[in-house]
């Protein structure tokens, strides 16, 4: 195949991926393997990947500035900005990009809205294959400082995106999902509540795919009952449904977006308000789809996101292959205000191809080596990051100023000594607590390494380099929760766990004591309902939309269904009727007894309901119908 074959067929695979993601129903997902419909580019044999100096600093000499791409890698994507961060923009002057075969690039140097940096944006993208050399001059004080450094332009090899994104969907079966006279399109996973001992307030934070129903995120309330769904279009899917704070108000994130079978995700992170309207949509940067793995919405307007891109890789240093592909798995920090790349990190260029549990023997341009897989980011606030990678058994410290590893804990090259049953295996969700101590969902599989998947509490001592156990959680029947799943600490120092793979999410107290456990419903197992996390919190929403109605006339009068997605403050309903629109009285008033609440009353030509609060006061009124039969 000639250079130039391999550079058309490279573009005519970009832009079919970019037309597919901007039209509404492109974006699919397959978490089962299936057979692949088209055949990825496969670049120029023998594409380093891998830098000369692995972990380098991203600090340039003599200057206060972090860059990326990082100096001296060899996996920047060709629309890649050039990051500077750690001066005023103000400061940062005449700053120039010259690739080795594209030659000199005019851009703009755009300042980030912290005031702590900028990037360079250049108008045009590089070529793959090429080195690129940066120059520019740093102010200080009285002196002007000269930098100048350079990186490799990466071979992308995009996943091809799947042909048939509007199959027809198949009708559930009986009792697998929570169906709705007044609300048909919602279809939330049927939940089976096994264990309730106490569990701590709140409602329950999904978003199931794989099983029967609609995909998207979802909140149900202890008893499994649906409060808010938002059902998305064909095989679109959801990831990582949760509360954070955005401006000092609560909000709810989520990722939604395409999932190759490959097993990662190419969307957006979506925020939305307390009235469910979504005002962000936060995109990663440098020609990248944001991933489903983590994100975490900062104070000072930036969002940290995990990115995966697949580049062309010689893989023969680890025995396999020489014309292959490589998962490059990194996360970026955004300004949400500017949507400019602030940092990026990423694996391959601080951690080292053999470090991974997974076989590179295989691998290709369409099934690329996957060894790191970062699933979870933890920005701890002491001026380092903790993050998760499942495929090196890895937690990993990072120093936020220059990127670098400072300490390893687990995996082929851990730098502390893991106590009796510290050892993770596909571990996900390493989060640090507020008494020093870290929690990580232990996959533990698959295939299965340890008996049981877990949650585990673990004590991490960076100057004794030790690591030991403080707490396990288990459910009380052996879990293969193989992939996905998170521990979350609440604040009455219970445990909230989900089980990913395995459609299971539960309670323990702070004991690790079993005082909840509810289990989504699931069809033979290779089909099981699956939600990436499960989390438990409070929650308080007022829809825009009304209240939804329908009925049904009967022998006895008529039987009406209400019901009002994402409403918190309904306490009970109000049936109105009478012989025109304008002219309806009261005909019942009932408790509200779930998500929807049927009402039995005399029949009459038009209804609506009423939605009240706990103090009777009307908070939402539905659209006038005339019943049917």
């Amino acid at each position: 195949m000639s250079a130039s074959t391999r550079r058309l067929r490279r573009g005519l695979l970009w832009g079919a991926l970019a037309i597919a993601l901007l039209s509404g129903g492109a974006l699919a997902f397959a978490s089962r393997r299936i057979a692949t419909e088209q055949t990825a580019y496969s670049g120029p044999s023998a594409s380093r990947c891998v830098p000369a100096q692995i972990n380098r600093s991203d600090v340039l000499p003599h200057t206060s500035l972090a860059v990326a791409p990082l100096p001296g890698s060899y996996d920047a994507m060709p629309q890649t900005q050039i990051s500077l961060l750690g001066a005023p923009a103000r400061e940062i002057e005449d700053v120039s990009a010259t690739g080795s075969i594209s030659g000199g690039h005019s851009g703009r140097l755009q300042p980030y809205s912290q005031g702590d940096g900028a990037s360079f944006v250049p108008d045009q993208p590089f070529r793959a294959g090429e080195q690129v050399t940066v120059r520019g001059r740093l102010h200080s004080g009285q002196r002007s400082v000269p930098f100048a450094y350079s990186f490799q332009v990466a071979y992308p090899d995009p996943i091809p995106v799947k042909k048939n994104l509007s199959k027809p969907r198949a009708t559930p079966p009986a009792g697998s999902v929570q169906i709705f006279h007044s609300a048909p399109e919602l279809e939330a996973p049927a939940v089976d509540v096994s264990t309730d001992s106490g569990a701590a307030p709140g409602d329950i934070f999904l978003a199931p795919y794989s099983g029967p129903g609609r995909n998207g995120p979802t909140i149900l309330d202890q008893r499994g009952q649906l409060v808010w769904m938002d059902p998305l279009p064909g095989e679109m899917k959801a990831t990582n449904l949760q509360v954070e704070s955005y401006e000092g108000k609560p909000v709810l994130t989520w990722w939604q977006g395409y999932i190759p079978e490959q097993g990662f995700g190419e969307g957006e992170e979506i925020v939305a308000n307390t009235a469910y309207e979504q005002f962000l949509h936060i995109k990663a940067g440098n020609g990248n789809l944001a991933d489903l793995h983590d994100f975490h919405l900062e104070p000072n307007h930036t969002a940290l996101l995990t990115v995966f891109r697949t580049i062309h890789c010689d893989l023969s240093s680890v025995n396999g292959p020489r014309d292959a592909g490589v998962t490059d798995t990194s996360f970026q920090e955004i300004d949400v205000k500017t949507g400019l790349v602030r940092r990026e990190w990423t694996g391959v260029d601080h951690v080292a191809l053999a470090e991974s549990e997974a076989s590179p023997l295989k691998a290709s341009a369409e099934w690329p080596f996957d060894y790191f897989h970062v699933n979870s980011i933890d920005p701890l606030g002491n001026g380092e990051t903790l993050i998760s990678a499942r495929n090196t058994w890895g937690l990993y410290y990072l120093d936020d100023r220059t990127g670098q590893i400072v300490l390893r804990v687990g995996g082929k090259s851990s730098e502390v000594k893991m106590g009796s049953g510290a050892e993770t295996a596909y571990q996900h969700d390493a989060t640090m607590l507020g008494n020093g101590d870290v929690s990580i969902f232990d996959n533990g599989g698959v295939p299965m390494v340890h008996p049981t998947s877990r949650g585990l509490i673990v004590s991490i001592d960076g100057e004794a380099k030790t690591d030991s156990v403080v707490q396990e959680l288990k459910l009380p029947e052996r879990v293969e929760g193989g992939s996905q799943g998170n521990v979350q600490q609440l604040g009455d120092g219970d445990w909230f766990v989900g089980w990913g793979q395995a459609p299971h999410y539960s309670e323990f107290d702070s004991s690790g004591r079993l005082i909840y456990d509810a289990h989504m419903w699931a069809v033979p197992k290779e089909f099981e309902t699956e939600s990436y996390r499960a989390y438990t919190f409070e929650w308080k929403a007022d829809p825009p939309w009304p209240p939804a109605i329908a009925a049904q006339r009967s022998s006895g009068g008529v039987e009406a269904w209400a019901s009002w997605n994402g409403a918190t403050e309904v306490a009970s309903w109000r049936l109105l009727g009478g012989g025109a629109p304008g002219e309806l009285t009261p005909l019942a008033t009932v408790p509200s007894s779930g998500f929807e609440t049927a009402i039995h009353a005399k029949a009459e030509p038009y209804l609506s309901v009423q939605a009240l609060n706990g103090a009777g006061d009307v908070i939402g009124n539905s659209k006038t119908i005339s019943p049917g039969g």
